[in-house]
This record gives C-alpha cells, sequence and structure tokens, in this order.
C-alpha cells in the first residue's frame, strides 16, 4: 500500500468493532482524500491519540521557550472557554473584563507611569505583540517627519541579534532592519554599536529582554541613556520599544531593582509572551504602550457587526479567550510570590547543569542561568577536540528523548556554533539530574566512538547535517 493512499476513498466501516471495549476505524486515517462516511467518536478519538503517541515528549523539548506544564484547573478553564472568540466582546464581556484587567496588572508589573495611562491588548503571541509595537513606531516617526515637511519613505529600526518576528516585521512593513552585527565576545547590544547605527529616519531601537540565542539580557537602562545623550546633544529623539519575550515575566520577579520598563521614559512600548515564562498555555502573547499617545489612533479600527462597538487593534482578528483567561488564573493563583518561587527553583536548577557541563572541561559556558532567563548556553571549549561537535551530541541526546538544539549564531559570528536549554515549570531536580547522566553517557560513549571531526570544522559539518 502506498504510503499517500492508505485509505481508499469508497472503504466503508465495518458495522462492528473487534472487541465490544476496544474502539477501532476498522481502517486507517484518511490522509489525502476527504472521508466519505461518518466515524464513531470513540474510536476516531483513540486512533488520533494513537498517532500523537508519536510526538516527541514536550517535558524534554528543552529548545522551547513555551509552557510545557500545566495544573488540571489550567486544563477545565480551557475546556470552559472553548467556544468563547476573544474578539466579540459584545457576547463575552466577562472575558473582554478579563483581559482588562490583565492589562492592569501587567501595566502595575512594568511600572506605567501612575494616572492609569498606560494602554495595551492581548494577542496570539509576542511576535504579533512585537510587530504592533514596531507598527506604532513607524506611524509615529512618520507622524513627526510629515509635521517637519521631510519624507518618510526610508525607515530602519536598530536591533541587536532578534528572534525571525522582527525580520518578518522589517519586510512585511517595508523598514530597513539594522541588526547589529555581533563581533568577537560581544554577542549583544551595546550603547556604542545602538548610536553609530540611529539617524533621523530610525523609529526606533529594540532592545531584546532575553536574546533567543543566549537567554542573557540586552543592557536596556544603557542604551536608553546614550539615546537621552543623543537627544541632547544633537535634538533626536528616538524611542525604545523592549522584546520583553520571555524577560518580561521574569525580570519584575527574580530582579525587581533591573530598570527595563516604563521606569524608563524613553521606552514607549513592550511586548511580552504569556505563554512562555508567563505560564499561560499556548496562544497569548502581550502589548503594551506606556501612554494612550504611544498608540496612535488611527491604527485602531471599530466595528459593529458583532453588537455594540469593538475597537481592536491586532493583525489577527477571531482568536480563543481561555489563553487569556488562564493568564488571569496564574496571575491570581501564583502572584508575585508564587512566579519568584518558580522562577528561583528554574534559575537554581540551570546553574546546577551549567556547574555540570562546565566540570567536564569540554564546554564554555556563556550563560549559566543566572541573572536572566532560567536557561544554559555553551559552547565547545578553546583548544578542546573532544571528538565530536555539538550537532553530535544533540543526535546523540535525542535517542534518549532530549531535544537540545545546536545553531550558529547570526552575523558575524556564524562561526560560533551553541547549545543551548530552557529549564522550565515543571523541569524538576531529578530530570536536570537525568540529563546530566546522559550527556556523561554521551561523552562516554564519543570518547570511545570518536565522530572523527575537529570542532574547527563544525561549521562546515553543520550544512551537511542539516541537508542529510
Amino acid at each position: 500500500m502506498a504510503l499517500h493512499h492508505r485509505t481508499p476513498r469508497h472503504a466503508r466501516h465495518p458495522r462492528h468493532p473487534p472487541y465490544p471495549d476496544q474502539p477501532d476505524l476498522g481502517v486507517a486515517l484518511p490522509v489525502t482524500h476527504f472521508p466519505d462516511h461518518t466515524s464513531p467518536p470513540r474510536a476516531t478519538y483513540q486512533a488520533i491519540h494513537d498517532e500523537l503517541m508519536l510526538d516527541g515528549n514536550s517535558m524534554q523539548n528543552l529548545a522551547t521557550f513555551c509552557t510545557t506544564f500545566t495544573e488540571p484547573e489550567v486544563s477545565a478553564l480551557m475546556a470552559d472557554c472553548v467556544d468563547k472568540n476573544m474578539i466579540d466582546k459584545d457576547e463575552y464581556p466577562q472575558t473582554a473584563e478579563i483581559e482588562a484587567r490583565c492589562v492592569r496588572l501587567l501595566a502595575d508589573l512594568w511600572n506605567a507611569p501612575d494616572g492609569g495611562t498606560a494602554i495595551g491588548c492581548s494577542t496570539t503571541g509576542s511576535s504579533e505583540a512585537a510587530m504592533l509595537g514596531g507598527l506604532a513606531l513607524k506611524w509615529r516617526w512618520r507622524a513627526r517627519r510629515a509635521a517637519a515637511g521631510k519624507a518618510s519613505d526610508k525607515p530602519n529600526i536598530v536591533t541587536g541579534p532578534v528572534q525571525v518576528c522582527w525580520h518578518k516585521f522589517a519586510r512585511y512593513f517595508d523598514v530597513e532592519l539594522r541588526e547589529v552585527p555581533l563581533d568577537g565576545e560581544r554577542l549583544l547590544l551595546t550603547p556604542e554599536t545602538v548610536l553609530a547605527r540611529c539617524d533621523e529616519n530610525t523609529i526606533g531601537v529594540v532592545p531584546t529582554l532575553g536574546v533567543t540565542f543566549t537567554c542573557q539580557y540586552e543592557p536596556v537602562a544603557a542604551i536608553a541613556a546614550a539615546l537621552d545623550d543623543l537627544q541632547a546633544r544633537t535634538g533626536l529623539d528616538i524611542p525604545m520599544h523592549v522584546d520583553a519575550a520571555s524577560g518580561g515575566f521574569i525580570a519584575p520577579f527574580m530582579a525587581p531593582d533591573l530598570p527595563w520598563d516604563f521606569r524608563l521614559g524613553r521606552v514607549k512600548s513592550i511586548n511580552a509572551s504569556g505563554h512562555k515564562f508567563g505560564l499561560a498555555p499556548l496562544g497569548v502573547g502581550w502589548a503594551m504602550w506606556r501612554t494612550r499617545e504611544d498608540l496612535p489612533e488611527d491604527l485602531m479600527f471599530h466595528v459593529n457587526y458583532l453588537g455594540g462597538d469593538m475597537p481592536t487593534f491586532a493583525l489577527n482578528f477571531s482568536r480563543p479567550g481561555g489563553e487569556i483567561v488562564c493568564q488571569y488564573y496564574n496571575f491570581t493563583r501564583l502572584g508575585r510570590e508564587g512566579y519568584h518561587a518558580i522562577l528561583a527553583r528554574s534559575a537554581k536548577i540551570a546553574t546546577e547543569i551549567a556547574r555540570g557541563l562546565a566540570a567536564t572541561k569540554l564546554f564554555r559556558i556563556i550563560h549559566d542561568g543566572s541573572e536572566a532567563l532560567p536557561a544554559i548556553c555553551w559552547t565547545i571549549a578553546e583548544h578542546a577536540e573532544p571528538g565530536f561537535t555539538l550537532y553530535d551530541l544533540a543526535d546523540r541526546l535525542r535517542m534518549r528523548g532530549w531535544q537540545v538544539p545546536a545553531y550558529t549564531m547570526p552575523a558575524n559570528r556564524t562561526d560560533l556554533v551553541v547549545q543551548r536549554i530552557l529549564v522550565r515549570h515543571g523541569f524538576t531536580e531529578d530530570l536536570g539530574e537525568q540529563l546530566l547522566a546522559d550527556i556523561r553517557a554521551a561523552l562516554i560513549y564519543f570518547s570511545t566512538h570518536p565522530m572523527k571531526i575537529s570542532t574547527k570544522d563544525q561549521y562546515r559539518q553543520h550544512f551537511s547535517h542539516s541537508g542529510r
């Protein structure tokens, strides 16, 4: 039977399954042709459930930033909200009120100015929220240029090593992305590298609180101070948007005195991901503006065909309300105390894993889980010739179910291959010890079965590896 024709178009289901207590479709699940007949719900569920067992174990997916652990109450709330459309605030006013509460709580968490002038909204994730922040920067810059009688056809935005959503923003909305290239051991933005790329066409500067590649914080306050000085010297007033996809739900609890948010007057907007360290289920992000003036009114749309007037500012329209309700559950359930306890435990586990990796003398730790995201980033130590590459180690760990990505850094350090682990809620000390045990076992294997490739050839091997 051909792989892509497992289900004959006119196959008939048997009248009875072989055993009364065992649901069975009697035929394979449809792959290429839409089925002609109905199927029993229990048998259909069981067949799809069985196929999903072929997926990996999400708790062992150490590549993802996203939530993989939920309490039973969260699952129950998701079921309660399965039919609620977040955009329809007239039909689901209490869900809309819960969203508004989340916005107010985040304004407080991120130190918005007193007086309740901050404005925000939920999104489908931090990528959408980032694009909304970028659009507001572009619209405000364009309005300033028009008021000054100047051209607005060459906008640019300055960033460090950013997640792909900012590349999408720049391409989709016709903005030049000035992504500062890495240089030697400098893997983050600095005030000097930012100022060297700012001009009158810069719509904004985007530092990242938790860089995707190394999980470190970029120096938001130092960059803001440099832009303040630039304005004092030249008159250029360049706003900042902070990409706090992960750090926005970490820094307030683990480093409450760190100024990165609306305490800095130059920070006009923030995006964050509720379904990462905000601990909500997949599908919710948050965009927040310092004041209503920072979100241009002409980016808002009003619709009345759902009943009542519905102001909306989002790339999506219809979307589920469950994730937002569960975000509110986490805020209420955990509070500052609970978030701190979870993150402190994750950071402790991360630093213990980092110490175990460093003890092998084969790895150089770039980030050890302290002072930023609860994560570890490492590369092979200089002058080490361990007989394997990080891609080999990733493959070996996958045999035990672990997903530990190996990848090259952005320009101009594509020669630097690193590995990264995210320690999320639900990842226990015991799992950390098991991961280290599996890494040590892999090192023993490589010591007796060397891959016969120099670590200097990792970048070249990456392309042959990914093209297999």
